[in-house]
């Protein structure tokens, strides 16, 4: 399978995206971790959602080898005007989505911005939106704000965001904490916690009727499982999905179930 990147030019700006596969096209989008791409966070689900479907995978501004020419607005505002226009760029009239984490927020932006230009819409983990019990910023963001505020991040402090993203923290390599670094560390990359987030639970979500399935890892520490309550009583067509001895990394720690659930979830 080629998954080398093709480039686009989206409000000014050189965008990255890997694109496989034929048929009705899915977007998946990343998260917003130092050292993140798209396809880097979806390698293990591409072989299996490319099966009669056509797989849009962006590198979001800043990550990967996008560049960041987006504003300093709220970012669920700026990033859902970013995905709509990547897909006037590509000709993509309407759309299934995925979006992990930062890749939540900004599918959650893009149905408030045009809701049909989009089918159905799988949120993981998404962030942006206030936990019932657990105190805030979670373990896992300030372990991230640390390494993406620094000019040299360190393969330690990479060790510790990573670990706060998975459950299972055995396939954690020097290789793979090696490679975070290096790409966390140019100087054009993202920096979510430096800009606004917003308020996007005071949005009118009740206005966006498409069915949305939100999935979370029962032991996520970087947006805990209790900001779920909220999600689902805000989206009216909303179901649940919560995986047990899971992290935020649901697509990758729980490929095999989140591949099967994900292709019946946007099949039927």
């Amino acid at each position: 399978m080629d998954l080398s990147k093709k480039f686009v030019e989206v409000d000014g700006a050189r965008i990255a995206y890997v694109d496989v596969g034929e048929g009705k096209p899915t977007i998946l989008i990343q998260g917003g971790g130092p050292g993140a791409s798209g396809i880097s966070n979806y390698r293990r689900n591409v072989d299996e959602l490319s099966k009669g479907r056509r797989l849009i995978i962006p590198d979001l501004p800043g990550y990967g080898e996008s560049e960041d020419k987006l504003g300093l607005n709220e970012i669920y505002k700026d990033l859902g005007a970013f995905l709509i226009h990547f897909m006037d760029a590509l000709g993509l009239d309407k759309v299934d989505c995925v979006g992990n984490s930062l890749g939540g927020i900004t599918t959650v932006g893009g149905l408030l911005h045009s809701p049909h230009r989009f089918n159905k819409a799988v949120l993981m983990g998404p962030g942006g939106f206030q936990p019932v019990f657990t105190p805030m910023p979670t373990e896992g963001m300030r372990r991230m704000g640390a390494v993406l505020a620094s000019d040299n991040p360190t393969r330690e402090q990479m060790r510790g965001v990573i670990e706060c993203l998975v459950h299972d923290s055995s396939f954690i390599t020097d290789e793979l904490l090696d490679e975070r670094v290096k790409a966390t560390s140019h100087a054009g990359r993202f920096r979510p916690f430096a800009r606004p987030f917003g308020e996007v639970w005071r949005e009118d979500l009740a206005s966006i009727k498409n069915h949305i399935l939100v999935m979370w890892g029962a032991e996520d520490r970087v947006c805990p499982v209790d900001m779920s309550p909220g999600i689902i009583k805000a989206f009216p067509n909303a179901d649940l999905y919560i995986f047990a001895n899971c992290g935020h990394w649901v697509q990758w720690e729980k490929h095999e179930e989140f591949n099967r659930i994900v292709a019946g979830f946007f099949d039927n």
